[in-house]
């Protein structure tokens, strides 16, 4: 008998691996008895196959197999076993080779007796009437039990099995030896031991035996709820994996279509160049036969003439249409192109069966904070398993893919977390709805595809610093601002007053640098020196450390009418000159002239000039518009125009272009600021109480986005953040 496989039975007298009844009996921790010689076969059968245990067959459990040659260590289980083994006899009516209860000898059993409790042969059967003592006793076979023998047989007392005592029954349980003594062994060998009675004891060993089967049946209920869960998890399985190969299936006899659909369509262009090919050819021969033909019939006609006489043969035209023939133009041989199939990239496919626990149902995204345009946004994807568990899988892929609303594909990058998150960045360019296609190994994510809007950024008024006076914070006509990169200081151009006053981002003054003319423009330099174009020297520029200490004046031939000051990122320096209406490109150090151009058919002259993307942007407030130049200073286009709509203007002054590639233009006669793309689509504007009263002339941003426009009327600076 196979000891793998498990055997269900109700027979408790059989031993499931000689299927008889049961001899020697012994039995394993799992509370099945089989025979001993059983147990020691199959033991030195698993040795042979270098097994260290067997298996119960009823219950599966594992028993290691013992150093010793034998399980007689294993207990007898004699109460268990030995009293249903008589009561099977007894109910079965089967007749067994035991010992007789009279005569002591190991003979056929016929007869019980309810009486003696016990069976007999056949011959002692007429002797147990002849005595007294048993006469009254009833006498059934076997094969005719009644119910309240069996009943009574079960529970017969058990005898002790000590020496001298194998006529006492078992009456009382040990406590200390947990073992069950009769009242001869309570006073020899457990004196002053702790006794209960047998009864007693049975009652108590039985409600914890029912708690533990209780416990037990709910057990059981728990491995059927995980015998059903598995079910549904092995169905599903199979269903997965279909439908992984019903999508494999698709997914190749979709690419065999899309070949032999090629195959179609390459085949009817081949069959096309052969048809017009042909036709060239049928047409270049027919020529050719034509000519030939032609010629062919003056030579007939040649030979036709010369068998005449003199005078018909020089009557004749021969000649002239001999020259013409001669002279006609000989057509070419038409040569077919030479005709290849090129293959840029073979057909290869690049497919994977991919085995990971996790499931794309059950994962999902947590979308970041509200994107703008030009701002760095994320979301997460969370990655689960069918119970959905968060769970890490190495081989999971993603894919994520983010439309623009013109359906462009957007940039991403993701990082793994290696937890089951999994970090997507993007920077969305443009306003309005995007849409993200994420999927995992192959199949959308639920929800997919999401929705993300795109707002613009929006500049909001924080503060207002400065006010009309002398005083350090005071200014008298602010011509200009400008941010430092390097130390994040705010430089005021005041005019008035000659000095270029200090700030912290915050508003605070921290300190003033004397001048001897009037600064009407300012800028800081790469290395947050301060470089100032000052009133009394027109074609001067000072250079002035950080710290207000004068480095160095740059005189400069080329700059005549001055107007405003501003600094490129490679440090070339850029001027807008009224003279002449020029915007001149001078080298870091303000000596050399670089580039120079004018605006076409404009009569007026620049006043503002910043350099982005290989553009400049050129403020023009008398043409009330703003023009772009291309890197080498050819025109390029206009942005707005005159007018109170929105994208147009009253004399604009300064720009500035931000960290979102936007231009920000101080409309100063309409008292805002307009926001425009770099190719002059127009955004949004700042507009409001702040700028009551007030021109907004020129403006700067520093690292941290704070913007500062310069109040003229009121001799102020506006900070939006």
């Amino acid at each position: 008998m196979d000891l793998q496989q498990p055997i269900n039975t109700n027979k408790e007298t059989d031993c499931l691996l000689c299927l008889d009844k049961v001899k020697n009996p012994r039995r394993l921790p799992c509370l099945h008895s089989f025979c001993l010689g059983c147990l020691d076969k199959r033991a030195n059968q698993a040795r042979r196959q270098r097994q260290h245990a067997i298996k119960c067959p009823v219950c599966q459990t594992s028993l290691p197999i013992p150093e010793t040659d034998t399980f007689a260590y294993l207990p007898s289980p004699t109460i268990h076993v030995n009293q249903p083994v008589d009561a099977f006899a007894l109910e079965e009516g089967t007749v067994l080779s035991k010992k007789c209860s009279s005569c002591e000898k190991y003979n056929p059993l016929t007869r019980y007796c309810p009486g003696c409790q016990s069976f007999v042969c056949a011959s002692c059967f007429h002797s147990h009437h002849c005595f007294n003592e048993t006469r009254g006793h009833r006498n059934d076979l076997i094969n005719q039990p009644q119910n309240q023998d069996v009943k009574q047989l079960i529970e017969r007392p058990v005898l002790c099995s000590q020496q001298y005592h194998e006529d006492q029954p078992l009456e009382f349980y040990c406590e200390d030896c947990k073992v069950l003594v009769c009242h001869k062994c309570s006073v020899v060998s457990h004196n002053r031991h702790s006794m209960t009675d047998l009864q007693k004891a049975a009652q108590e060993q039985k409600m914890q035996i029912t708690e533990a089967v209780a416990k037990v049946e709910a057990e059981i209920l728990v491995y059927e709820n995980e015998i059903r869960k598995q079910t549904e998890l092995k169905d599903k399985n199979i269903t997965n994996s279909r439908n992984a190969e019903k999508k494999m299936i698709e997914t190749v006899e979709g690419l065999i279509r899309d070949l032999r659909e090629q195959e179609k369509k390459m085949k009817n262009r081949f069959r096309g160049f052969r048809e017009a090919e042909q036709e060239r050819h049928a047409t270049r021969l027919e020529n050719l036969e034509l000519i030939t033909a032609q010629l062919k019939i003056f030579v007939e006609q040649g030979q036709g003439i010369l068998a005449k006489n003199s005078a018909e043969i020089l009557q004749t035209s021969l000649l002239g249409r001999c020259d013409e023939l001669l002279n006609a133009r000989k057509p070419d041989v038409y040569k077919s192109p030479h005709l290849n199939y090129l293959v840029d990239k073979k057909c290869c496919l690049l497919d994977q069966i991919l085995v990971t626990k996790t499931d794309p149902s059950m994962c999902f995204m947590i979308e970041g904070h509200d994107s703008e345009i030009g701002k760095k946004s994320n979301f997460v994807v969370v990655t689960r398993d069918s119970e959905g568990l968060r769970g890490y899988q190495e081989d999971d892929q993603i894919k994520v893919d983010i439309l623009t609303p013109k359906g462009d594909h957007l940039k991403t990058e993701w990082k793994d977390s290696k937890d089951g998150n999994y970090t997507v960045t993007y920077t969305p360019q443009c306003v309005g709805q995007h849409k993200v296609e994420i999927q995992l190994n192959g199949q959308p994510l639920t929800g997919s595809p999401f929705v993300v809007q795109v707002r613009e950024h929006q500049y909001q008024f924080t503060f207002k610093f400065g006010s009309t006076g002398k005083r350090p914070g005071e200014f008298n006509w602010i011509c200009d601002i400008a941010a430092s990169d390097k130390s994040g200081k705010i430089a005021v151009a005041d005019y008035w007053n000659k000095r270029i006053q200090l700030f912290s981002s915050d508003g605070k003054c921290q300190m003033e640098v004397r001048l001897d003319g009037y600064p009407f423009s300012v800028v800081f330099t790469d290395c947050g020196d301060l470089l100032t174009l000052v009133h009394e020297s027109r074609n001067k520029l000072h250079l002035l450390s950080e710290e207000g200490e004068f480095i160095k004046i740059i005189n400069d031939k080329h700059l005549k009418k001055p107007q405003h000051l501003s600094i490129t990122s490679d440090g070339r320096l850029i001027i807008t000159d009224a003279a002449k209406n020029k915007v001149k490109v001078l080298c870091p150090i303000g000596n050399n002239l670089l580039l120079s151009f004018v605006a076409p058919d404009c009569d007026k002259h620049p006043d503002c000039a910043v350099y982005h993307q290989n553009k400049f942007y050129v403020s023009y407030p008398g043409d009330h518009c703003v023009k772009v130049f291309d890197k080498t200073g050819v025109y390029l286009h206009d942005i707005g125009c005159k007018g109170s709509n929105e994208g147009q203007f009253a004399y604009p002054l300064g720009l500035i272009i931000d960290k979102y590639n936007r231009l920000i233009v101080c409309d100063q006669n309409k008292r805002r600021l307009q926001l425009f793309t770099l190719s002059g689509k127009f955004l949004s504007k700042l507009q409001g109480e702040y700028f009551n009263n007030s021109n907004p002339w020129y403006c700067a941003i520093n690292d941290d986005n704070y913007l500062f426009v310069t109040d003229y009327n009121n001799n102020s600076v506006c900070v939006f953040h």
